[in-house]
């Protein structure tokens, strides 16, 4: 199976952690010749009733923010000049949904993803990256801390 594009998906506000996996990722898209994409995923607090609490303005501000850090998150894990080579994607929802989105839309070959010791939350929701492995279509690679 040859593979032409992977998918990694890491958390911004967490890049000490992510780097990790950022450079597993980078590492098999070197090996293979592929297209690298990094995703961060947003929270889409516009339908809730947190929503009304922000601005018009507020989304808007929260995806650039987002992806200026994942564009700093990429440079610091893998060097300033790997950005032009990245495809840098801010989505806003479900995490593992809009993973497994972007991961059909892009063709991607394999998803690469971190598992981080989990907290309580996690423990009773279910960690985003075990959704990804049992739902994605295509080969995931979970990196561990």
């Amino acid at each position: 199976m040859s593979i032409k594009t992977i998918l990694c998906a890491i958390d911004v506000s967490s890049n000490d952690r992510d780097a990790k996996v950022l450079k597993q990722a980078a590492r098999m898209a070197e090996v293979e010749g592929a297209k690298l994409d990094v995703i961060t995923v947003l929270p889409d607090f516009g339908m809730s009733l947190v929503g009304s609490f922000f601005d018009s303005e507020f989304h808007e501000k929260a995806v650039e923010h987002a992806h200026d850090a994942l564009q700093d998150a990429v440079s610091e894990a893998l060097g300033a000049d790997t950005n032009e080579n990245i495809r840098h994607i801010v989505a806003t929802g479900n995490t593992y949904e809009e993973i497994l989105k972007l991961a059909e839309a892009s063709e991607a070959d394999l998803i690469v993803v971190g598992a981080h010791k989990p907290d309580l939350a996690e423990k009773v929701l279910g960690p985003n990256s075990a959704r990804v492995a049992r739902y994605a279509k295509v080969s995931v690679m979970i990196v561990r801390d």
